[in-house]
Formats: C-alpha cells, structure tokens, sequence
C-alpha cells in the first residue's frame, strides 16, 4: 500500500480542495480522509507544500510510432509525457502509415502495454488521411480506437464530414477536426500579418481557421455529435464557438499552451521553434484565448505534442516542419501564466487538464475519489524551474530557458509511479 501524507487534495469534478491523505492498495484509491495511520504502510509519500490532483490526460498528443520513430516512440513519448505530470494521452493518427486499419491500431496499442501511462489511441476519419473516403469507423472503434481524427489534414468534403459525425454520435465516440482551409492559405506555420510581411512571407490568415470552424458548429449543431475543435488559434473562433455552445452544440474546444503564452512576434526570436499549425496569432488572439478558457467556451487545454528533429527543424523557415513539443511544460506554463496572472484558479486550470478531457473520451478517470483509479499527481505550484532538458526524444521547444513555476513531484498511474521528480 502507498501513502500520501499532507498534500492539498484538489479534484476538479467534486471541488474538494483540503489538506487530506490519500491511501492507495493496488491501482486504486482506497481511501481519501484526514490523518490516515501509517501502520502497516510499504511507502509513504509526503506531500507537504504540494497539490495532490488528478492525472492530466491530454488529448492531442503525437508519439510518431509507427513509422517517424526517430522524433519519438511510445515509450519515449510516455516518459515524456509522465515527466509532464500525464498519466493518460491521446494519440493522433497521422502515423506511417496512418491509423485507418486495425493492424496498425492494434500493433500501437499492443505497443502501450509496456508504457508506464495510459496510452490511447485514435483513428483517422477517412482513408490514408486523403479526405475522400471514410475509413471503417465501427469496426475500428471495435478493435479499440477512442476516437476519430484526420489531425493535421482538414476534411474539406462537408457531406463527408457531415457522415462522418452521424457515425461518431451512433458509436458515441468523439469526433476532432483540424480547422484550416489550405485553399486560404499560401504558407502554413505562420501567421498572415506584419511579421510575415516583415519576413517577406505570405502566411496562414485568421479567415482559414475561421470558416471551418464555422462550418464544423453548424454541422454539429445538426448531428449531436461530440465535435472536438482543435487547438484553437484564432479569436474570431473561439466567438464563433461560444455561440455554437449556446445553441446546445456538443462542443468541445481545446487550446495549446503555446497559444495562450506566445504571439507571431515570437518568431521572430525562437524562429522554426515558433512554428506550428495554426500558427501563432496576435496579442488580440492571444487574449481572446485566455477569454475563452476563462469563461468555459475552451473546455480543454492540449499540447498538440509535435516531435520533429533537430534537422528538421533548422531548414528554411518554409521548408522546416510545423510543430513543438510540449508535454514537458504544460502544466508549469498554465500555473505561470493562467494561475499566477490570476486567469484561472488552480482548480479551473486542472479541470481543463483532467475531468473535461475525461469527459470527452467518456474516461472513468480524471477524477479523485475512492475506489478509482490511483491515477494522481503530485506537484509544488510554487517551486521554480528552468527549461533545459526532456525526457522526449526531441527538443522543438520555443520555451528552452524560460523559468517556469509548477514542478512536478511525482506521477502515480495505476498506483505505481511513473516518474519522480529527483
């Protein structure tokens, strides 16, 4: 059995936030109370100064396994992830070849069994990722796929779509999209605005994201099905979202770290490391983001994890691929700059790492009470840290050097622990 002593227990679903012990026998949670007796205990925890939450889940995450194992694996996206305080992940499909059969799915989730955390996988929407035919979405929800997505490729064929969310309401299981319209757009990773035009590259406006979101509302407001919109960037989006919402839509919406803390003039320091789809938007987008998470219209808060090489990603800017990784800092980045700039208390920022993205995989996790699952987190919001290293195999991050609060202490899935802070 595991103790944890004197930590302060915060679960998002109950709104419990108390100085109290945790038991653990097992996988599970046995018991959640004050001043548990440490007799008969094989490891004792102290958590004095420390949060004790939920495992984060994360629902937007790329291992590159199989095929692009050189930018990460699952077990190196696992530690990656576990170091980040993670104790279940979501995995996208554009693998190679991509997760539209079943011997890829099952090869990748054969594969999760030796991870140290929960590690789920999608499927694609439609075949080879190509947006012309759907994939067979009932027999691979069948053999194990939580959900559905051509991530990184937006579906432009609205009847597809259309089709495409009918099959995810009657399978109940979440549908996510990729909102850009490539037809708009004459160079990805980059916002078009004055830094483009100061780079003398013509970009990716607000408007490509704009008009598939819209779409994408309207056609879930016409189907009931769970919609997952995807990293949002652009302000206009988010209104467009939060009026969807209001007409009963069952939408949820994610946004990345790097889009709430960053801005297109962060190109110009941290260059290809500033690069990513949708790219980085202007100060106005940026606080359009933040009013969104803060009012509930962004449900989910998801680092769109992106490994990519180190040669990859000293190309020219056009030529180099988009993406960051972003496991590793995620948590410290929201308490930084959500919680600290008082955006967001502790707990809304945790129900936005743990209960909602739980809720849109219909997770029995995600939560703290006993008899679940011992998937916890320990971590100090106060305790200060530089960005320096990961556990990833990658290192395409814009935040390397940025001092950051919120470390992890230790991440506990199943009742075991999968990293600890040394």
């Amino acid at each position: 059995m595991m103790l944890i002593k004197n930590g302060r227990v915060i679960d998002p679903e109950s709104k419990r936030d108390e100085k109290a012990d945790i038991l653990i026998e097992g996988e599970v949670i046995k018991k959640i109370e004050k001043n548990i007796d440490e007799e008969g205990i094989d490891e004792i925890i102290d958590a004095e100064g420390s949060i004790v939450c939920p495992g984060l889940i994360d629902v937007h995450v790329h291992f590159r396994d199989p095929g692009l194992t050189y930018k990460e694996d699952i077990l190196s996206g696992s530690r990656s992830a576990a170091r980040g305080g993670f104790t279940t992940v979501v995995c996208m499909a554009n693998t190679k070849p991509p997760v539209d059969n079943k011997e890829t799915l099952e090869y990748i989730l054969e594969a999760a069994k030796k991870s140290s955390i929960n590690v789920l996988q999608t499927a694609s929407v439609t075949v080879g990722l190509n947006g012309i035919q759907l994939v067979d979405m009932e027999m691979l929800n069948q053999f194990g796929a939580a959900g559905f997505t051509d991530d990184g490729f937006p579906i432009m064929d609205s009847d597809l779509v259309l089709k495409a969310m009918e099959t995810a309401k009657r399978l109940n299981v979440p549908i996510s999209f990729h909102e850009e319209d490539p037809s708009l757009i004459c160079n990805p990773g980059i916002n078009e605005g004055k830094i483009s035009k100061k780079l003398g590259i013509q970009g990716a406006p607000r408007l490509a994201e704009d008009v598939m979101v819209a779409r994408d509302c309207i056609i879930a407001l016409e189907t009931g099905a769970k919609v997952n919109i995807q990293h949002l960037s652009s302000g206009k989006a988010v209104d467009i979202i939060r009026y969807a919402k209001s007409g009963g839509a069952r939408i949820f919406a994610e946004a990345s770290p790097h889009h709430f803390t960053l801005t297109e003039e962060d190109i110009l320091k941290y260059k290809n490391n500033a690069k990513m789809n949708p790219p980085l938007r202007t100060e106005e987008d940026r606080l359009k983001i933040i009013e969104g998470l803060k009012d509930g219209t962004i449900d989910i808060i998801a680092t769109d994890h992106a490994p990519h090489s180190r040669e990859e990603k000293d190309r020219d800017f056009e030529k180099a691929p988009s993406g960051i990784i972003g496991l590793e800092t995620s948590l410290a980045l929201g308490i930084t700059y959500l919680v600290k700039n008082n955006h967001l208390t502790v707990s809304e920022l945790l129900e936005k790492m743990t209960v909602n993205p739980a809720k849109l995989y219909n997770l029995n996790s995600g939560r703290l009470r006993e008899g679940s699952k011992a998937d916890l987190l320990i971590f100090d919001p106060d305790e200060k840290w530089t960005v320096n290293e990961f556990n990833s195999k990658s290192s395409n991050s814009p935040f390397i050097g940025w001092e950051l609060e919120g470390k992890v202490k230790f991440t506990i899935c199943g009742g075991k622990i999968a990293y600890m802070d040394k």
